[in-house]
């Protein structure tokens, strides 16, 4: 098996199983985030300790790279500062658009199956929705449109 069949098979299974799927109530921080462009719709609910992500989960409807991405994100991103989380999305971030990223995808774990999305840049927002709205809910926002 290659490593595109793998990254593949990580995000059909996280397509059709989603981890932390679902809200947290009561939340300490709350978000929504749409795709214009394809429909895609999330909300990100957050519970914080101090600057730590201490419980997070995500809902909502979208396509196979936006459901996947989210249940990346949400098991990457769970016990992490505020510090690690923009470290860690700059890297994500860098990954999903720039052709000519140093980011060795291995690097980043189960992250690394969303390298493949840059060949696609229509589905690049659908990969970054979940990152830009668990940003704005750690910014105090309530909304995000994700815009890359």
């Amino acid at each position: 098996m290659d490593l595109k069949d793998l990254y593949r098979d990580v995000i059909v299974d996280h397509n059709k199983n989603p981890r932390n799927f679902g809200r947290l109530e009561p939340a300490d921080l709350h978000a929504d985030g749409h795709n214009p462009l394809c429909g895609d719709q999330l909300s990100v609910t957050v519970n914080m300790t101090g600057d730590r992500i201490a419980d997070i989960r995500f809902d909502g409807s979208g396509c196979a790279i936006s459901v996947a991405s989210a249940s990346l994100m949400t098991e990457a991103v769970r016990g992490k500062t505020l510090t690690e989380f923009a470290a860690l999305h700059a890297r994500v971030h860098e990954l999903l658009t720039q052709h000519d990223s140093s980011i060795d995808p291995a690097s980043l774990g189960k992250l690394g199956a969303l390298s493949g999305v840059r060949e696609f840049p229509a589905r690049v927002k659908c990969a970054s929705l979940c990152w830009h709205t668990l940003q704005a809910a750690l910014q105090h926002e309530t909304n995000a449109i994700s815009t890359e």
